[in-house]
């Protein structure tokens, strides 16, 4: 059973930074390319970064390029986003998710979520 836990949320103003991370359980982390999405109030979940199984391979949404960076740490089993440039419009729950596949792709490809951590920026 694969279980997914994000930290590092919390409420920041307009500009800061803030790091998530998310610990996976189980021993096939590494094989697979891991994600983040946020979901506003209102708004259908949207993709944010996506790493692949090495950690060779990044993507981005338009919106968080050159802010967000995305790693991961298989000996450790955890992602990272690391959010700098932070603006009210990055406010939203975040959740990291396990692909089924190597490499990033559409959001079907991901089969386990985590419960999400609430990101909330002021102004």
């Amino acid at each position: 059973q694969v279980q997914l836990v994000e930290s590092g949320g919390g409420l920041v103003q307009a500009g800061g930074s803030l790091r998530l991370s998310c610990a996976a359980s189980g021993r096939t982390f590494s094989n697979y390319a891991m994600g983040w999405f946020r979901q506003a109030p209102g708004k259908e979940r949207a993709f944010v970064a996506a790493i692949s199984w090495s950690g060779g391979s990044t993507d981005y949404a338009d919106s968080v390029k050159g802010r967000f960076t995305i790693s991961r740490d298989n000996a450790k089993n955890t992602m990272y986003l690391q959010m700098n440039g932070l603006k009210p419009e990055d406010t939203a729950v975040y959740y990291c998710a396990r692909s089924t596949l190597m490499n990033p792709g559409p959001i079907g490809d991901y089969k386990y979520w985590g419960q999400g951590t609430q990101v909330t920026v002021s102004s």
